[in-house]
């Protein structure tokens, strides 16, 4: 059974009748339902359609959550081969809210890492929710680095409330460590490719989403704070989150309009949820693509590429673009 958001209400009404007659069906095999049960399909698909066609930014914030989307491991298990996880900072610790490590994508090796927030209780809290320490964003320095030192692509997957604001976490330099992170991606000369398949919140998303080709799916998010935290900041009300989310422009549409990023994925109706092998092969798709568009650049040409598209990004660009040609 689908787990339903509060906006689908309706749609789980129909749903659970449409189950609700195949299963008296299943009990008692005299009964004929299924042209009863299919009227309610396609009411159903109706519903979804209407629902989906319109999605404020606030219901996309919910999708991008949706407990049954798919995780980054999910994409490493399909999309990947050879999968070698590599753990630790070296220096503290290893975090399990960022899982990567050596792999192969179309049998060509790269390091492949992002964010994993687990699929089911003891699994999240396992992953902390996706929201990483300072020996998670040590690691993907360790990685990056070490992709570009054996010159193999880097494919990052990001999916993450934002980086783990903790007591522990700010002693052991949680604002240093995300820096760190941006850095090196605006530093290694490989070529960059990052997925935002679920929510992109904060510097947490950012410190391994500085690259050369940046996508989002359909219905993911992206923004500078969740529209709760944004909320109690401006008007001491997270219950306001709905007015923020919109204000955020952190859609997937808006950030393309604004070339924040570069392409939108598109989902299966009713979200990534309803058709992992779906969604799993689009982002596939999108990953080849875009890895076919910068694999001839030299890795000046992927550095400078980088770096001028992000700092282009700013109201203050303008002053540096020079220093960048």
């Amino acid at each position: 059974m689908v787990n339903f958001l509060d906006f689908e209400k309706s749609l789980a009404e129909i749903e659970g009748k449409a189950e609700e007659l195949r299963a008296l069906a299943r009990e008692d095999r005299t009964m004929d339902v299924e042209a009863e049960a299919k009227g309610l399909d396609e009411k159903a698909k109706k519903i979804l359609e209407d629902l989906f066609a319109n999605l404020t930014a606030w219901q996309k914030c919910q999708v991008a959550r949706h407990v049954e989307r798919p995780r980054c491991s999910d994409y490493i298990d399909e999309l990947f081969s050879d999968y070698v996880a590599l753990a630790g900072d070296r220096s503290h610790a290893d975090d399990s809210a960022i899982m990567g490590g050596l792999a192969r994508f179309d049998e060509r090796p790269v390091v492949v890492l992002g964010h994993e927030k687990g699929s089911d209780t003891k699994s999240r809290i396992e992953h902390n929710f996706g929201m990483a320490r300072p020996e998670g964003y040590r690691k993907a320095v360790r990685l990056m680095r070490l992709a570009d030192r054996f010159g193999l692509p880097v494919i990052t997957l990001v999916d993450t409330p934002g980086a783990y604001p903790g007591i522990g976490a700010e002693q052991r330099g949680q604002s240093e460590a995300i820096a760190r992170s941006t850095e090196t991606c605006l530093q290694i000369r490989v070529p960059m490719i990052s997925v935002v398949i679920g929510e992109g919140g904060s510097g947490g998303a950012i410190a391994i989403a500085a690259v050369n080709r940046i996508a989002m799916l359909e219905h993911s998010v992206f923004s500078v704070i969740s529209p709760e935290g944004c909320a109690s900041i401006l008007w001491k009300d997270a219950e306001k989150m709905r007015e923020a989310a919109s204000a955020l422009r952190l859609t997937a549409q808006d950030l393309k309009q604004f070339d924040i990023i570069d392409r939108v994925i598109s989902e299966p109706l009713g979200g990534a949820h309803r058709d992992k092998v779906a969604t799993l092969n689009s982002v596939g798709t999108a990953i080849r693509e875009m890895m076919a568009e910068i694999r001839e650049l030299s890795p000046d040409e992927l550095l400078k590429e980088r770096r001028r598209k992000f700092v282009n990004l700013g109201i203050n660009g303008i002053f540096f673009r020079d220093e960048l040609s």
